[in-house]
């Protein structure tokens, strides 16, 4: 228990700085609003939980395992992400051409699994924050119940802004800024996850 005050502390600042969840929950809530984003916000917490969940008990083995393996992860994600960044940066104004709803819940749980971001945190927290020799489900179920509770307020407060921001800067080319600027700090994000 001497590893929750840190491990709370390495969950708020992964959770909570920019990255490819928090960006997307901003720029959909500022097209959209933030009870819109609502679903977006609870699949990002339910979806990274069950990650480091699934992850910790051994799924993540064979990528940390393949160099392979962990590089088409990687770089699959992050062309993933390159694509929505294109999309937020590209999308209209609200109202203008066909409405797309922002991403829901199960779309969130999913994104999760392709995200760099996620993958670097998971990978870096699991071995941080667990000991060898001592049962291993109760442990990863500490920092996924964690990561869970510091995700649904971090994500959230990225929805309020997206939401402030999106009602000061209606309509026109302030919101398109905002979008550009959503898309281009995606992409900076992934710089990080791509280096290693």
């Amino acid at each position: 228990m001497e590893a929750l005050l840190p491990l709370l502390g390495f969950a708020v600042a992964t959770s909570a700085t920019p990255g490819p969840n928090t960006l997307m929950v901003a720029a959909s809530a500022a097209n959209h609003g933030f009870r819109a984003v609502l679903p977006h916000v609870l699949g990002i917490a339910f979806g990274f939980a069950a990650m480091i969940w699934l992850a910790g008990l051994g799924l993540a083995l064979p990528l940390m395992a393949s160099p392979l393996l962990h590089q088409v992860v990687k770089w699959g994600g992050a062309a993933w992400l390159a694509w929505l960044a294109w999309k937020i940066a590209c999308a209209g104004a609200p109202g203008a051409g066909p409405a797309r709803p922002p991403l829901g819940f199960l779309g969130a749980v999913l994104f999760q699994w392709v995200n760099p971001k996620a993958w670097m945190i998971i990978l870096a927290a699991i071995p941080a924050f667990t000991r060898p020799g001592e049962d291993l489900l109760p442990q990863i179920s500490l920092i996924a119940l964690v990561f869970a509770a510091v995700g649904v307020p971090s994500a959230g407060l990225w929805g309020v802004i997206g939401a402030g921001a999106g009602r000061v800067l209606r309509p026109g080319r302030g919101l398109r800024a905002f979008n550009i600027a959503m898309a281009v700090l995606m992409l900076a994000s992934l710089i990080p996850a791509l280096r290693h």
